[in-house]
């Protein structure tokens, strides 16, 4: 009786030890000043949700931001940045890769490569009446 109980309360302390181990995690908010649109934030979340210790995406294309929460055991915030960078968008100091920034839509570049949005056309001034 004595070795059962033992044995009980060893495979319950065990048990415990195992789920008290918490795995740090963090958020880390990402400069993607060229994420312009819904598709662009479609494609930095689908691409980042494959990667290995990455918990939550948000991108927020109006902001020009995107927060990641991640285990830091299995990844940094230097891959991140690096995998943003592979999609074809900065991140941070990493700058957009060029062959995925090339396969990008026009309307998902930079202004100064001909793409963006297009402005919303504007009326000239009314001179005033006299």
């Amino acid at each position: 009786m004595k070795k059962l109980l033992f044995t009980f309360f060893a495979m319950l302390g065990l048990a415990v030890a195992s789920q008290a181990q918490t795995k740090p995690v963090l958020t880390a908010t990402i400069k993607t000043p060229n994420a312009l649109c819904e598709s662009c934030k479609t494609r930095i979340e689908t691409y980042l949700k494959r990667y290995d210790g990455i918990l939550d995406i948000n991108v927020n294309y109006r902001k020009g931001e995107t927060r990641v929460k991640y285990v830091t055991d299995r990844t940094d915030i230097e891959q991140i940045k690096t995998a943003i960078a592979n999609c074809g968008y900065d991140a941070d100091d990493v700058p957009a890769a060029e062959d995925a920034y090339n396969r990008l839509p026009k309307s998902c570049k930079k202004n100064s490569d001909g793409g963006g949005h297009p402005k919303p056309k504007t009326s000239p001034p009314v001179p005033p009446q006299q």
